[in-house]
């Protein structure tokens, strides 16, 4: 259920200037204080103070600070004047806060200037500057400090609040009625006692020489000087029966608002019309309002029971928020027959809109249409008929039902032909789909566009009749349609190849009777001659930081809304070669609306319905709020040394002239703030004169370290910035940094003294230096002497070891072919006297027989025993011994398990012998040797592709 103000009129000339602004909160852990915020002020400066439960609560802008009070008392009163004093007080205690020399916020109190038997012993609860003097107010005293002395008046009873109104000030002593306080007097008002039995909580200058009086149970009562009567108004009721707290007037405005115990502020004009209710439901963090303040720049300030809110009661803006969830995220809205509609994810909703009544409350409660559940994509009213565009398909919209007029899935955009306005095309999930009217009159389905069947979430047809479709990820599609509109007859794609930026998001809008396209890199025009796209440059520089927007929506007249990922701005084209872009209004609604789906609907030609994630919001062009002629001054807060850790130096920068830094203390912080109170981005820049070379970029950032700063004068200068466009003052602090111990007077004339000296006793060390140098001279030479003699004595050893390694390489050499000789001689001995094995068998007697094997036994004998001799061995193993050193000791010691007749096999494959070689030196089969390679493979534990002389090589 939402409860707004005020109803909307069907034209934006009988708006009004109030309705339901944007609430910005700062619950207690964003000021990191107390729940209750009893009263507020606001300096010269523009900085804010409110009186919280557990001190003087301070913004700037930017930072908070709480200073604690004497005693850590409640503050319940504050004020402040016009010479940077915040006056404060609470429960037995009163004084000022003010900025010393050193820019520290220190506290004086004044109770020691009270009359003796006047002690203060309850709450301060009202504070007043009133030029030269300071009003005090308990229930049981009013103290008025001026010219340092303070006096004290009593009333008969207890009072209750005092108030003041314009110049006057009025209290209500209990029981007593309603009393003027002037000077130092008390007089009554007569009629007064209409009050009884109930409290003045607010007394306001009304018209001209009336006066507004609000009480807690009988309403709102008029005074015009001599007689109280009863001010009939729209609030009447509701503030009787939510209980009236406070109230404040609006200057700017003229409204009057006020803050209620049960049901949070409510704004009244000077007609007693209600044009505001903000409470809980609408934005603020609780509906009990302890206090009210209009700032300089007429924002409504709120201290609760529990936070203080930001009202932007001169905004153009207006919230309606669905706090319950009950509809879930808007993607479209729209007014219509007194309706108000929201196509959301979870269906359509609709709810009563009673524009240009008279009523003080517009209620809404949203419900849901029948049978449209689900996405709901689009609203568009055409021809007087309100069309749903739908994840299901398309509907007609009659009051609180749905007719179904299309299939179609995704229903994403439907708009006129421009060639043919008897035509409705619409872009959904699988393409282009075209509607006409029936015979009542009636928008139905005609027919699907054949030939094409690509998601259109965008399309636009240009002036020669062609058909533009954006594909999310697939770039543009350029269509021809068939005469009878049946098909498409030919289509091209383009993508970056044809002078687009890519092919992603890039999409299709018309603007000013001009096909536009946009993305990322700006917007692009087709060129029909080339057939390809170029940067549209004359619009692009115009649009600064939104051409990049993903989103042009048509507005009145030769406006249009530019949306670039959530930021929003109104263009107007009316001017000829010029565009005026207007974005401060809106920067509230960033990152508030569906992304890719930002959806905004024209009203009236002033009055525009815009889509967000939670709701909606009202957008008032007549209402538009009053642009600021400057912007205040960039306050320098804190300034602290950052050489060790953090030291302050001051909590206000702005009241020192300037400040002296040790060169040891070179390091400085300055923290800043714009006493500006809005949702619109706040950049700063700042200039360090003496170091840098040029002002540096905007930012956000509200601090600026310097370090390492070399000696001289310096001047910070820092401003700021309000949304890309109004420049505040330049600020300028001096600050100066000291020069180094050893640079200071009394170091340079200790430094003449020393070189006088210096130059006296350089001229005696000059002497010893000569004795010494001829001295290191003598024996540098008779040290590289020595060292020749040494290096000639090292190239001379290094000469012999080189004579005695190529004599060992020599011998081994030798040894080496020595080594081969002898295996040759084997081989070569045991060859022949294999030959003569054979041929002994091949004799024969003088018979022609083969001799027999007994005859032959002996001699055979001895030819075995010359080929297995151990002597020819032994001899192969020095040799081989000598040749390659502990060679077999190295294969034993690593592989145990070999056998002498292995180590001869690996000595002979180490010298690369082949098979038929080593089976001669062996008296084996060339086979035998295959065989011992196979078994010797297995005990090295070789792998498979590991060659065995190469392995046997490299022991």
């Amino acid at each position: 259920m939402f409860l707004v103000f005020p109803a909307l009129a069907s034209e934006a000339g009988n708006y009004q200037k109030l309705g339901f602004p944007f609430v910005q909160n700062y619950s207690k852990h964003t000021y990191q204080a107390a729940n209750q915020n009893w009263s507020v002020t606001q300096d010269n400066n523009g900085v804010m103070y409110w009186g919280n439960s557990e001190g003087l609560l301070v913004y700037d802008g930017h930072y908070w600070q709480l200073h604690k009070m004497p005693h850590n008392i409640i503050v319940r009163a504050v004020a402040a004047d016009s010479g940077g004093k915040v006056y404060a007080g609470g429960f037995g205690e009163f004084g000022y806060w003010k900025y010393n020399q050193q820019g520290t916020f220190s506290y004086k109190s004044l109770v020691s200037l009270i009359p003796e038997g006047y002690e203060l012993k309850d709450e301060i609860w009202k504070i007043y500057v009133d030029r030269g003097r300071v009003i005090f107010q308990s229930f049981s005293a009013i103290y008025i400090y001026e010219q340092g002395k303070v006096r004290v008046i009593k009333g008969a009873n207890p009072f209750l609040f005092l108030f003041r109104a314009g110049d006057r000030f009025f209290v209500q002593v209990i029981s007593e009625g309603l009393f003027e306080l002037k000077n130092d007097s008390l007089i009554h008002i007569a009629g007064s006692e209409a009050f009884e039995g109930t409290g003045v909580l607010s007394v306001l200058p009304y018209k001209k020489n009336l006066y507004l009086i609000g009480t807690a149970k009988k309403g709102m009562f008029v005074f015009d000087g001599t007689h109280i009567e009863p001010w009939e108004n729209q609030a009447n009721d509701f503030l009787k029966e939510n209980q009236l707290n406070n109230g404040i007037f609006i200057q700017d405005s003229r409204h009057y608002a006020y803050g209620t115990i049960l049901n949070g502020i409510v704004i009244l004009d000077e007609n007693g019309n209600v044009v505001q209710h903000t409470n809980k439901s609408k934005g603020l963090q609780n509906n009990t309002v302890l206090s009210l303040f209009a700032d300089k720049d007429q924002n409504l300030w709120a201290g609760l029971d529990n936070g203080i809110d930001r009202v932007e009661v001169n905004s153009p803006l207006y919230f309606f928020f669905d706090k319950a969830g009950k509809f879930g995220t808007v993607y479209s809205s729209i007014i219509h027959n007194n309706k108000i509609y929201l196509g959301t994810n979870q269906g359509l909703f609709y709810s009563g809109w009673s524009p240009g009544t008279n009523q003080s409350f517009q209620s809404f409660d949203f419900k849901l249409i029948d049978n449209s559940q689900g996405q709901v994509w689009d609203l568009s009213l055409i021809d007087g008929q309100l069309l749903c565009g739908h994840n299901e398909g398309t509907f007609r919209v009659e009051g609180n039902t749905i007719v179904r007029i299309s299939d179609v899935k995704g229903g994403w955009t439907i708009k006129k032909l421009n060639s043919n306005p008897a035509y409705l095309i619409q872009g959904t999930y699988t393409g282009l789909v075209l509607y006409k009217k029936d015979a009542k009159g009636n928008w139905t389905f005609s027919h699907r566009l054949e030939n094409f069947s690509e998601p259109s979430r965008y399309v636009e047809q240009d002036n020669t009749g062609h058909i533009w479709v954006s594909h999310a990820y697939k770039g543009l599609y350029k269509l021809n349609p068939a005469r009878d509109l049946r098909s498409i007859k030919s289509s091209q794609n383009f993508d970056k190849a044809d002078g687009l930026p890519n092919s992603y998001n890039v999409n299709t809008f018309r603007l000013d009777n001009q096909i536009v396209f946009s993305s990322n890199s700006g917007f692009y025009v087709y060129d029909d001659v080339s057939n390809k796209f170029t940067n549209y440059k004359q619009l692009n520089d115009k649009l600064g930081s939104f051409a990049s927007s993903n989103r042009i929506i048509k507005a009145a007249d030769k406006k249009y809304w530019f949306i670039d990922n959530g930021k929003v701005a109104l263009a107007d084209f009316t001017e000829p070669g010029a565009v005026k872009i207007n974005s401060s209004p809106f920067s509230v609604l960033s990152g508030r609306m569906v992304q890719y789906y930002e959806n905004i609907s024209r009203i009236s030609n002033n009055i525009y319905l815009i889509s967000i994630d939670e709701g909606f919001v009202v957008y008032n062009a007549e209402a538009q709020q009053n642009e600021r002629k400057a912007l205040p001054t960039v306050l320098i807060r804190k300034i602290e040394n950052i050489t060790d850790g953090l030291t302050s130096i001051t909590e206000n920068g702005s009241k020192l002239n300037s400040i002296e830094l040790p060169y040891a203390k070179n390091n400085i912080r300055f923290s800043y703030a714009l006493p500006y109170y809005t949702q619109e981005n706040v950049n700063y820049q700042y200039f360090l004169d003496g170091y840098s070379q040029s002002w540096s970029g905007w930012t956000s950032d509200t601090q600026k370290e310097f370090t390492n700063l070399a000696q001289g004068e310096y001047q910070f200068k820092v401003r700021a910035k309000i949304s890309g466009k109004a420049e505040s003052p330049v600020t300028v602090f001096t600050f100066t940094v000291l020069p180094p111990w050893y640079a200071s007077t009394w170091a340079l004339t200790a430094y003449g003294i020393v070189a006088i000296v210096a130059m006296a006793l350089a001229r005696y060390l000059y002497k010893l230096r000569l004795q010494r140098d001829q001295q290191r001279i003598q024996q540098k030479l008779e040290r590289e002497k020595e060292e020749h003699l040494k290096r000639e004595a090292i190239a001379t050893e290094q000469k012999i070891v080189k004579l005695r390694n190529e004599q060992l390489r020599n011998d081994l050499a030798a040894k080496s072919r020595e080594l081969a000789s002898s295996a040759l001689n084997i081989i070569a001995k045991n060859e022949l006297l294999q030959n003569l094995s054979h041929e002994i068998l091949q004799l024969k007697d003088s018979n022609g027989k083969k001799l027999a094997a007994a005859q032959l036994k002996r001699l055979q004998k001895v030819i075995d025993e010359g080929m297995s001799n151990d002597y020819d061995w032994n001899l192969f193993e020095n040799s081989f011994n000598e040749a390659h050193e502990n060679y077999f000791k190295k294969l034993k010691t690593s592989h145990s398990e070999l056998t002498p007749n292995d180590l001869k096999l690996c000595a002979y494959l180490r010298m690369n012998m082949s098979s038929k070689e080593i089976a001669s030196l062996l008296n084996i089969t060339v086979r035998g040797v295959e065989i011992r390679r196979y078994r010797l493979r297995k005990k090295l534990n070789l792998e498979h592709e590991k060659n065995l002389t190469e392995f046997l090589m490299e022991v």
